[in-house]
């Protein structure tokens, strides 16, 4: 089992992994990774399927224990997955205040809810939500909480182009606002380019390769920057610009 440390022993970065390596029977999934995300950094991790990705955020995330090596993670992390898992038979309101400890859940689950522009939603049922309402809800209750640490697993991967647009605005404006550390799991290298100031590609259970993008915000598509740096990690990850591997 992986060592879990405090954030309170954290030095330089808020968030440190050194050597975690991960089986799933015989087959090794993570081959000792070592990863540094500092508070109010915009991390993507980009890989093909079954690289590792969703398994690494599952570790730091604390919802898989059965690891190796050394992880130390603030106090506070969040996740936000790919579907919403907002549950059912509760309103959105009492989604957001579900497991919350603070003196007064619904003031705070109130303006969550206002931030991610859905105040006249709190009474709703989650079934009535659109995508993109129901993944508003999702980071509501993740930032609710106050992470130092937001864990992003493919959360806007099932929504359609313009929503997506809008919820990536959505995110840098409260991640602007709030500056946890973040850690988007993503197989979009647009997304990651648009969105993070840092881009790793996982392959075989490792870091294969790290890219600083030192871009303003907002990013356009159409910048010789982006454009090179788009090229570099899609050769990265082995596909051509026609989309053909």
């Amino acid at each position: 089992m992986a060592t879990r440390l405090p954030g309170a022993v954290t030095s330089a970065a808020d968030t440190r992994v050194r050597g975690l390596v991960k089986d799933f029977g015989e087959r090794r999934v993570l081959h000792g990774i070592d990863l540094d995300i500092r508070r109010g950094e915009f991390v993507a991790l980009l890989g093909r399927s079954g690289s590792g990705k969703s398994t690494l955020l599952r570790a730091l995330a604390g919802l898989d224990r059965d690891t190796e090596g050394e992880l130390t993670v603030p106090d506070e992390v969040a996740v936000a997955f790919q579907e919403p898992r907002l549950v059912p038979w509760k309103r959105v309101l009492a989604n957001i205040t579900l497991g919350l400890r603070q003196a007064n859940p619904k003031d705070a689950a109130r303006a969550a809810l206002a931030e991610v522009g859905l105040t006249d939603r709190a009474d709703a049922w989650p079934l009535t939500l659109s995508g993109g309402e129901a993944q508003r809800a999702s980071l509501a209750r993740a930032l609710v909480r106050g992470p130092d640490l937001l864990l992003l697993d493919e959360p806007f991967s099932a929504l359609d182009a313009l929503t997506r647009i809008t919820i990536h605005t959505l995110v840098l404006q409260l991640w602007a606002e709030h500056r946890p550390g973040v850690l988007l799991v993503t197989h979009d290298v647009d997304e990651a380019l648009l969105l993070a100031d840092r881009a790793l590609v996982l392959a075989d259970g490792r870091i294969a390769r790290e890219l600083r993008i030192d871009l303003p915000r907002p990013r356009r598509r159409d910048h010789p920057e982006f454009v090179a740096l788009r090229a570099s990690l899609l050769a990265e990850l082995g596909v051509n610009p026609e989309g053909t591997t």
